[in-house]
């Protein structure tokens, strides 16, 4: 018969062996003073280090620590859906590897969602992060909050502490494509923010790249939001009602006066611009089409290759 379980820590790993070990240490320090039962998750994303045999060693050392390895790389939120899926926590905590998510500020959550609250963000106040990666990330969250009419806050991420009903809330939603910032909004729930510190990563570089932002900020609009699509609409009854304007100015020059244009270089600029706007709302059509495509084959958005620590 399985032991109760309080608490789940979820973190996705990918090319982070070095820092398999402080986060666990931490996280065990941080958990430990509550006095209740539980278990750390460590999703390690396919990587091409040695991150998964650092899990394995940490497994084998601490019975509360079990490991998922993905057959490939699928991704951050995936690898979350995948430590939400294998959780068993009344409560279950999300926190990046990098350890700028504060182990130690755990308890704070905690006690937050003892209030009364579901979901707990932690939000922080001063990133310890460069400024073009600051500037991004507020771009991305008011573009989205616009899109979706929803309000978003540039400060939270991934660290947040959820209630077992809202991760069983969330696992019912089957969407391709995932984003969990913006995943607890759909589902309601009351909602905290706790401030927190923000730390500087202790070594290396984010696997992050600005492609694979950009990429995430397409999939997450597209997903979120049909907002883009009404503006299309909107843009081409604009063009319309342009054109239509300018083609009455136009007569009423050629009748009216001794104006007489060419208009070689005029319909050339017009027809540019016109197959522009009509190529780029096409595009945005087909992406989601194929956003549509990827969700019916109903592929899994994940598998896993290896466990340890898991009852088979």
């Amino acid at each position: 018969m399985k032991e109760h379980v309080a608490l789940s820590v979820v973190s996705p790993v990918y090319k982070s062996e070095a820092l398999v070990g402080p986060l666990v240490e931490r996280i065990i320090a941080a958990v430990e003073p509550l006095q209740l039962r539980y278990e750390i998750i460590l999703v390690e994303d396919a990587g091409p280090d040695h991150s998964w045999d650092r899990i394995v060693e940490h497994a084998r050392k601490y019975p509360q620590v079990r490991g998922l390895r993905l057959s490939r790389n699928f991704g951050q939120q995936y690898a979350l859906q995948a430590g939400l899926d294998a959780s068993q926590g009344d409560w279950v905590v999300t926190l990046d590897c990098d350890l700028q998510d504060r182990p130690e500020e755990i308890p704070g959550l905690l006690r937050k969602a003892q209030e009364g609250f579901d979901v707990v963000a932690a939000h922080r106040g001063h990133r310890q992060d460069e400024w073009l990666k600051r500037f991004a990330s507020r771009t991305f969250y008011r573009l989205l909050g616009y899109l979706t009419g929803t309000a978003l806050d540039g400060g939270v991420a991934n660290f947040m502490l959820y209630r077992r009903s809202v991760v069983d809330a969330m696992a019912r939603f089957h969407d391709y494509h995932r984003y969990y910032p913006m995943l607890h909004k759909l589902v309601g729930f009351r909602y905290a923010l706790v401030p927190i510190e923000h730390a500087e990563r202790p070594q290396g570089r984010s696997s992050y790249s600005f492609r694979k932002r950009i990429r995430l900020a397409l999939s997450t609009i597209l997903s979120f939001s049909d907002k883009p699509l009404r503006l299309a609409v909107k843009l081409g009854v604009v063009l319309s009602a342009l054109s239509l304007l300018t083609a009455i100015v136009l007569v009423v020059l050629y009748f009216a006066s001794d104006v007489h244009v060419d208009g070689w270089a005029s319909l050339a600029l017009l027809q540019s611009f016109f197959s522009g706007a009509i190529i780029t709302v096409l595009g945005m059509v087909g992406l989601y089409v194929a956003s549509i495509f990827e969700s019916v084959k109903e592929r899994p958005t994940y598998l896993v290759s290896g466990r340890v620590n898991f009852d088979e």
